[in-house]
């Protein structure tokens, strides 16, 4: 297989909240970025602020393209030639597919395929694709090789876009397909610059305590109170943004190691229960929050974790941050911008 160095990476979802993170990894690399986005769940200012943060802004080009329309992203790729592309594109909440599931699978998966369609056309080989543990469903501690069952719709698009990259990738010996499962990325770069900012009311917790500590929800809703864990609360293995998104360049360094389809967890293989994080954060914060217990939330697991050994004795990726960077950067990000990336009301 001959093979030329990545130079140029196609980021779709790139102003998002990973996205925006690894762009900013990528260009202290040395990589050139393209970056998509249809700023469904996402702010320009975002993407002016990783501009001003990076070493190399002029490295940076951005297009607003939404991946279901194929005809705008065929003429992307006609016009930069990316060697690579990262794809985090996709909805992301896990109670909203379970409501609206034929959205999901139309953006989701129409839109991966409509991407390796493009990357198919203008033989762009490699791919490192945004999964997560939802694949797994309940299962308190995941290996690559486990069983997928996934419980919520979010999950399935997860498992069925893996699917189709593996498959697409048995057709192409010259295609090195990397999937990351992501277990719950939380934290935030440590400018406090950019973080977490979804536009409507998060789904995510992290999210939701950055807005119930800065007085913008009034209490913290904990969704399971009776689940066989350590308080009773879901427990999740939560990782630093930034030790994620550094998971995406080592994929890229290793890329003729990587020929073929490859599976790999990206966690911490440590379970932080939601009470745990929400005390991690008051003290960072230095605040004091309500928190209100209520039912299960529908398609949520009690507990999942990552065993993420095969990620470290393959590729030497390993998260370096624990929960209290997090929770301090998370902090920091908030009391910076306590309305995200949009201006004081």
């Amino acid at each position: 297989m001959e093979q030329t160095k990545i130079k140029k990476v196609l980021v779709t979802g790139g102003i998002g909240y990973i996205g925006s993170h690894t762009v900013i990894e990528l260009i202290e690399a040395d990589y050139e970025v393209i970056i998509i986005d249809n700023l469904v769940n996402s702010s320009l200012v975002c993407l002016e602020r990783v501009k001003a943060i990076v070493s190399k802004p002029e490295n940076i080009t951005f297009e607003e393209v939404d991946l279901r329309d194929a005809t705008r992203l065929s003429q992307v790729f006609h016009e930069y030639l990316p060697d690579a592309v990262i794809h985090f594109a996709a909805l992301k909440a896990v109670g909203e597919s379970v409501a609206k599931p034929l959205d999901y699978y139309e953006n989701n998966v129409g839109g991966t395929i409509n991407l390796l369609k493009s990357m198919n056309l203008y033989k762009c080989n490699m791919i490192v694709f945004s999964s997560s543990a939802c694949v797994y469903g309940d299962n308190p501690y995941a290996s690559e090789t486990d069983r997928l069952a996934p419980i919520n719709p979010y999950g399935m698009t997860k498992v069925m876009c893996e699917q189709i990259i593996q498959d697409y990738s048995n057709t192409n010996k010259n295609f090195a397909a990397v999937i990351l499962r992501y277990f719950n990325p939380i934290g935030a770069h440590s400018s406090g610059m950019i973080g977490e900012d979804p536009k409507d009311i998060p789904n995510n917790l992290m999210p939701y305590l950055q807005k119930v500590a800065s007085g913008q929800l009034p209490h913290l809703n904990v969704f399971g109170k009776d689940y066989d864990t350590v308080d009773g609360t879901g427990v999740r293995d939560y990782i630093h943004v930034v030790d994620l998104a550094q998971g995406h360049i080592v994929a890229l360094d290793k890329q003729e190691q990587l020929q073929g389809y490859h599976v790999f967890n990206l966690g911490t293989g440590n379970g932080t229960s939601v009470l745990q994080l929400a005390t991690a954060f008051e003290k960072a914060f230095e605040t004091e929050m309500k928190k209100v217990m209520c039912d299960r939330r529908p398609g949520d697991a009690p507990k999942s974790t990552a065993c993420a050994d095969k990620v470290f004795n393959e590729l030497g990726w390993k998260a370096k941050l624990d929960i209290d960077d997090m929770c301090r950067d998370s902090a920091n990000w908030t009391k910076k911008n306590p309305n995200g990336f949009h201006a004081q009301p």
